[in-house]
């Protein structure tokens, strides 16, 4: 236990003023460093969260919380009505689906095309949201209508009421030989979600229309379905997967973290990666502190000599330095998670009044499809960064502080 001497002692050292007020300018130095790498990595780590949730939201836009695939020979209707049986379904969309060739105006791309029911696709994504152009009900009333990606459009050069060509890779037979497989389509609508897979990858078409392109006749490739949580599908698969009397591992069922794995599991390391970076400000920070200390130990040699003439025990004064080097890491701590916490929750604010100082924009809306920084203070970020900036501040000092208390008493009395 310290004692009551060694708290006030080193306390007082922290804004004790001597001379030049060298004391106190080190103990501010040490709080400023610590609040500085505690606010740069929290304000960070909430960005990266902010980024994460708007692609989140713009996956799960068009992206189905769970599909289900229909199996050879197996009615895809039916299995769709006991899927939106299923407590917490809101909507289910069957769908057929294949990678065919657009090609327009001397361009060619490869792209998915998927048969959607526009009516039911609706009730299962955001669709509606989304659409820059045209409408889904078009789509259902136009004959071989389809909607397109903006980077898709731009890229053809069509707007809605123009037409485009879909090549199917199989072949027509005929008495001249093999003939590649084209229809014309026309364009009822223009989608856009800020994902180039969806953008410029992707190619809706009506159902029937899709059946009679394909030669599928009434089977179905699968069946998408929205929950009333989408942080609940992984958990609801298996139940799904029990309920239909399928397996896990290989019945056909994906949530969406499944299908778009790769993308989340980059955005993690990115994020793992950047802690690691930003933790080493801390780290830099906690070194400052080890430095200061030593410095004022050094300064200090005649005080803790004469503490020790006085009769204050060794350990004491090991506890003096590890009071001010731990109230010195605490506030800086403190401060930093307050600075850090107001500056995450009103960075958008605070750029938006920059941009409009300054007349610039950080994120334009002509090249970015995302136009603000967005922001999201996370309670494990937030214990993570209190955790490693309190180890660190608190380690910090115990070097200094046996330092302070290996002092030779006579040496630092020699010159009182």
């Amino acid at each position: 236990m310290i004692a009551p001497a060694a708290w006030f002692i080193g306390i007082r050292y922290i804004h004790a003023r001597r001379g030049n007020h060298f004391s106190g300018f080190i103990s501010l130095t040490a709080i400023v460093a610590t609040a500085l790498g505690v606010t740069v990595l929290l304000t960070i780590l909430s960005i990266m969260n902010g980024f994460e949730g708007e692609v989140r939201d713009r996956v799960l836009g068009l992206a189905a919380h769970l599909e289900v695939d229909v199996r050879a020979g197996e009615d895809g209707e039916a299995l769709a009505a006991r899927i939106a049986a299923e407590p917490g379904v809101l909507a289910v969309a069957p769908y057929l689906s294949r990678d065919v060739l657009v090609a327009e105006r001397g361009v060619v791309r490869a792209v998915e095309v998927r048969g959607v029911d526009p009516k039911r696709e609706l009730a299962a994504t955001e669709l509606a949201a989304h659409l820059r152009m045209g409408s889904m009900e078009a789509l259902a009333a136009t004959p071989f209508g389809v909607v397109i990606g903006s980077e898709l459009a731009e890229s053809l050069g069509v707007v809605t009421g123009d037409r485009l060509t879909l090549v199917l890779p199989q072949p027509s037979v005929t008495p001249a030989g093999l003939v590649p497989r084209l229809r014309r389509f026309t364009i009822v609508g223009v989608f856009q979600f800020g994902l180039q897979e969806y953008d410029a990858g992707l190619v809706l078409i009506n159902l029937p229309d899709a059946a009679r392109l394909f030669r599928a006749g009434a089977q179905l490739d699968g069946v998408r379905v929205r929950l009333a949580d989408a942080g609940e599908a992984g958990m609801r698969k298996p139940a799904l997967a029990e309920s239909l009397g399928r397996s896990v591992e290989d019945g056909g069922i994906r949530d969406w973290t499944d299908t778009h794995r790769n993308l989340f599991r980059a955005l993690k390391i990115e994020k793992s990666v950047m802690f690691i970076i930003l933790a080493l400000a801390i780290g830099i920070a906690a070194f400052n502190v080890v430095s200061i200390l030593v410095v004022a130990v050094t300064d200090k040699q005649p005080d803790i000599a004469m503490l020790g003439a006085l009769g204050l025990e060794r350990r004491d004064v090991m506890a003096v330095f590890l009071v001010q080097g731990g109230v010195t890491g605490v506030v800086g701590v403190l401060s930093g998670l307050l600075l850090g916490g107001l500056l995450a929750a009103n960075i958008d604010a605070l750029v938006a009044a920059l941009e409009r100082l300054f007349h610039f924009k950080v994120f334009s809306p002509d090249v970015y499809y995302i136009s603000r920084i967005p922001s999201e203070l996370r309670a494990p970020d937030f214990i993570a960064t209190t955790l490693l900036a309190a180890l660190t501040s608190l380690a910090a000092p115990l070097y200094p502080a046996w330092l302070a208390a290996s002092t030779n008493l006579s040496a630092g009395l020699r010159h009182e």
